[in-house]
């Protein structure tokens, strides 16, 4: 399975009155909520508006599709190796909305096509 995050929008810095230093975070779950692997994008300093077109590829064969969850996580990489997430979103067994459930059945679906899909994030 790959898996693209393209950019996000609007992120706010709530603490300071600067645009954030932002990364993303994938973690793919078991049926049981245990993480089997995870990745994360490099740092994007001071934007709001991130640009991160990084790809990532899970081992995940066909028939395991439904029985697995895709966290995605943005967070604020604060000073001093602290972070705070912003917020975040889960597609798959476990989607965190009816979208992310849409998104999720539309890629399983669509044959080796890429689907792209904006989702608003969930506060942390």
């Amino acid at each position: 399975m790959s898996v693209e995050l393209i950019k996000g929008s609007h992120f706010r810095n709530l603490a300071l009155n600067r645009p954030p230093d932002t990364y993303g975070r994938l973690s793919l779950l078991n049926s049981v909520g245990q993480e089997i692997s995870r990745c994360k994008t490099s740092v994007r300093r001071g934007q709001p508006n991130p640009v991160y077109k990084e790809t990532f590829v899970f081992q995940v064969a066909l028939f395991q599709l439904s029985d697995v969850t895709l966290l995605v996580s943005i967070y604020n990489r604060r000073s001093m190796k602290r972070k705070e997430m912003v917020g975040w979103i889960a597609l798959g067994q476990n989607s965190s909305g009816e979208e992310e459930q849409l998104h999720w059945q539309d890629m399983k679906e669509s044959r080796g096509q890429q689907v792209c899909r904006w989702h608003v994030l969930l506060e942390a």
